[in-house]
């Protein structure tokens, strides 16, 4: 009887012991339920050690299931690393290449920049992971971010594409006056966008009161906006050209970097580099 493991068991199990369920294993894995629990009773039965203890709670591992997991990151990282080593050795531009970036930069920059990319270089395929969270580049979550940043993390590499500028929009014809002296309330980011920074703006201001919306995305803030909800601050490659948006004030103290960057080990991928230039080029008429 093979009792072996082998790596998909190793993802398995970790996969199980970062979730603590198996619905939230199934969802990393990009599996069903009923897989995550088939194959880990399968293993279990395979190898003939209990690895998790089972309740209404979720899943606990028990010592051989926690020497398991602490076993199975030293693997993935092993072979995250393999993977970058492996990937920066690769001269031709083919592949699918992974790109991280949010919402409204998508939406409003991204979106027929890198249309056009895929016209350039039809050998390379796009993955495109919208998310307003920052993904773990040395964990090979994406290959490349575009991202606002005051600073870029140390151990990434990438350039300085520009700089976001925030302002503050209203409704065009909604104001009939100084917007100081409105009484318009305003629409704020939800708390789980994790804007802290226009937060503590908009309490210095001492808007915090006058909170009329919140919404956890920039095109919702936008579109919230344009309705006529209040006053809002959104970055000007998103308002700017909207014509049913007026632009009231500029809000230098919310100017942030716009960052390319990758992992040192990946930027001389062929690929990689062939979407990092190419971005870098487009982006310089557009910050």
């Amino acid at each position: 009887m093979n009792n072996a493991l082998e790596w998909d068991d190793l993802r398995l199990v970790l996969a199980v012991g970062r979730a603590g369920t198996l619905t939230g294993a199934a969802k990393a894995l990009g599996v069903s339920h009923p897989t995550v629990f088939r194959r880990l009773g399968e293993m279990e039965r395979r190898i003939g050690v209990t690895l998790f203890e089972r309740s209404r709670h979720g899943y606990a591992p028990t010592p051989a299931g926690e020497e398991a997991i602490a076993a199975a990151g030293r693997v993935e990282t092993e072979v995250h690393a393999l993977e970058r080593q492996v990937i920066g050795r690769d001269l031709r531009p083919s592949g699918a290449v992974s790109v991280t970036t949010t919402d409204a930069l998508y939406g409003f920059c991204l979106a027929p920049l890198l249309a056009r990319f895929c016209s350039a270089f039809p050998g390379i395929e796009l993955n495109v992971v919208l998310s307003n969270s920052v993904l773990d580049l040395t964990e090979r979550e994406a290959d490349i971010a575009i991202r606002p940043a005051t600073a870029p993390p140390g151990h990434l590499v990438g350039r300085r594409l520009g700089v976001i500028r925030q302002s503050i929009y209203v409704r065009r014809g909604l104001l009939d006056g100084p917007w100081r002296k409105s009484t318009l309330g305003w629409i704020w980011p939800e708390r789980h966008m994790g804007y802290a920074a226009l937060e503590s703006w908009m309490k210095a201001e001492s808007h915090a009161q006058n909170c009329r919306m919140r919404v956890n995305a920039t095109p919702g803030m936008l579109a919230a906006a344009k309705h006529g909800v209040g006053l809002a601050v959104l970055p000007d490659y998103a308002a700017a050209d909207d014509p049913d948006l007026e632009c009231v004030e500029a809000v230098p103290a919310l100017d942030v970097d716009l960052w390319l960057l990758t992992h040192p080990s990946l930027r001389r991928a062929a690929r990689i580099r062939a979407l990092m230039d190419f971005v870098a080029d487009a982006a310089r008429d557009r910050f």
